[in-house]
């Protein structure tokens, strides 16, 4: 009793702030064990007040050293110590939580959560309903360490019907356009981006500004009947690592397409192959310069004309268009470019796109197209069969795969 009336409980205090903190949770036991077994007795109450820690667990200390037993190898608890698991103290709930988040909905079709967000506070609200004592903090836990659940966004991977032949046409585009890089002949990737409301519009995304300080924007989406839309149509040299972009403010027809790779070709094209004699195109199954469009075609008949180009198109697989080599290796970074950036002018657009650069030595030009590109021009079925006679199909897949020869262009 002397010792512990010795003893300053501030004193004591301070001492234990000091060292417990660095210790983990067997070792502050053993020490607070070992001060109260000094004092003597009155120890384990006044080492309780000046810890701050229950008197149960000092006295668990100090019976712990008077035992004599070996150190536990390395455990903090004996077995069987600490808070029981919730799938122990609650053996259907693992089960129950499993039903209300799984995929197929195995739990009753006609709950309302299957219509709500799946929120760890909704399902803990529901698991309640259901008579288990949970909170959401145990529901995100129990969803991550015990059933195996991640947050998840959605991932586009579906892509319609595949094609029974859709590798045999990839292996076949993939030859084509190494055959004409080892021969020196120009290979481009076509596409059209999405179009993109021009004037003061929220982006995706999120860019360092000063604090408080967004960039301001409409309320609204509505159109700007002055600025209209912007509608980029690109050209990737897969050979060069370069893009060419033109950023048209009227229809995206097979015409803006086409005059894109003219355009790209006069710029650009010719001063980099001056000894082609061909131009290996690869487009999507579908849209403006789609394999089924007429348009697409006889505008590539012109060209091929105007320049004395053999113009070999391969087209990809349908539903595959997020293969096109355009889609990856330069429409991904310019929307990276222009993240958070409100397209205020086509201007702004084109400066964007222009800007776009990766550390792997992509460059971009862009120009704005001003022309007009009325949409519902119509080929008719003798003007196509006379198209026909300038384009010379492929044995493989003739309607994906064909020739336009500038001998035969119109």
């Amino acid at each position: 009793m002397a010792r512990v009336m010795e003893i300053d409980e501030q004193v004591l205090a301070a001492k234990f702030d000091a060292l417990l903190p660095h210790l983990d949770e067997r070792g502050r036991r053993l020490v607070l064990g070992a001060e109260a077994r000094w004092l003597g007795h009155g120890g384990i109450e006044l080492v309780a007040r000046a810890s701050g820690i229950s008197r149960k667990t000092v006295a668990a200390g100090a019976a712990e050293l008077e035992s004599g037993t070996d150190p536990l190898e390395g455990r903090i608890r004996r077995e069987g110590g600490g808070r029981k698991p919730l799938t122990e103290t609650s053996p259907g709930l693992a089960g129950a939580l499993d039903d209300l988040v799984d995929p197929e909905t195995r739990g009753d079709p006609m709950t309302r959560l299957r219509w709500t967000t799946r929120s760890t506070r909704n399902l803990a609200g529901e698991l309640r309903g259901q008579g288990y004592q949970v909170s959401h903090h145990s529901v995100a836990r129990l969803l991550k360490d015990e059933l195996g659940y991640s947050l998840q966004g959605n991932a586009k991977t579906i892509e319609g019907r595949q094609h029974p032949d859709r590798d045999g046409q990839f292996r076949y585009i993939s030859g084509q356009v190494s055959a004409h890089l080892a021969a020196g002949e120009p290979v481009i990737s076509v596409d059209a981006k999405k179009k993109e409301l021009a004037g003061a519009y929220a982006n995706k995304g999120r860019a360092w500004r000063p604090e408080g300080q967004p960039e301001r924007v409409n309320t609204h989406d509505f159109p700007d009947k002055e600025l209209g839309k912007a509608v980029p149509y690109g050209v990737y040299d897969i050979g060069a690592d370069t893009g060419w972009v033109s950023v048209g403010q009227d229809g995206d027809t097979a015409a803006f397409a086409v005059e894109t790779i003219r355009r790209w070709w006069h710029t650009v094209g010719a001063r980099a192959y001056p000894e082609a004699a061909k131009l290996l195109i690869t487009a999507d199954a579908g849209g403006t310069d789609g394999y089924r469009v007429r348009l697409w075609k006889a505008e590539l008949a012109r060209l091929a004309g105007e320049t004395g180009l053999q113009i070999m198109v391969t087209h990809m697989p349908p539903g595959t268009s997020k293969w096109n080599k355009i889609e990856h290796r330069l429409f991904s970074h310019i929307s990276m470019n222009w993240v958070s950036q409100p397209l205020t002018s086509h201007e702004v657009v084109v400066n964007l796109i222009a800007g776009t650069t990766t550390r792997t030595g992509l460059t971009v030009r862009a120009e704005h197209d001003s022309g007009s590109y009325p949409r519902g021009i119509k080929i008719t079925d003798r003007q196509m069969r006379e198209l026909e006679r300038q384009i010379t199909r492929h044995d493989r897949h003739g309607e994906w795969n064909y020739c336009v020869n500038p001998a035969k262009a119109a």
